[in-house]
């Protein structure tokens, strides 16, 4: 019974003798709590991409041109925009809100799709401005009041 108890008492020695595993300093914790945040924003623009890209791709012609080439101008003109997927149709956010949409001709029987904005755009124009734009196709002239369209909603 003694070798028993001596046993113990020198694990209990033993494990006040060692030293203590070394900690992150809370500014590594917090970097690496950063580093995480950017890692799941990344994830979430991928997939959210990736839908988009899917339901671009269901979409029938002329439609289905006509958002991939929006696609490539709101890319480029505001990069910060993340692409997802909104009541089954294109979208853009920012902060999880919704800035700006596309709605195919085809998926709604129009004589027109749509480019339309959402409230969270900053388009106000005194007491009255339009939050929705239709779109019969996409000339440089259209790209380019589109590209400056979706910068002024983001200002």
């Amino acid at each position: 019974m003694s070798l028993k108890k001596d046993d113990q008492e020198s694990a209990k020695r033993a494990a006040a003798t060692k030293k203590k595993p070394a900690r992150f300093t809370d500014d590594e914790q917090a970097a690496m709590k950063e580093r995480a945040q950017e890692l799941k924003a990344e994830a979430g623009k991928l997939e959210g991409e990736k839908a988009l890209l899917a339901k671009i791709a269901e979409m029938p012609e002329p439609d289905r041109a006509m958002a991939e080439r929006l696609h490539e101008i709101i890319k480029s003109s505001v990069p910060a925009l993340a692409p997802k997927t909104w009541y089954g149709m294109p979208a853009y956010a920012r902060d999880g809100k919704i800035i700006c949409f596309f709605q195919g001709a085809q998926k709604f029987k129009t004589r027109y799709a749509t480019l339309g904005f959402s409230d969270a755009a900053n388009l106000d124009e005194g007491v009255m401005w339009p939050t929705a734009f239709a779109l019969k196709e996409l000339t440089a002239v259209e790209e380019a009041r589109i590209g400056a369209l979706l910068k002024k909603a983001l200002s």
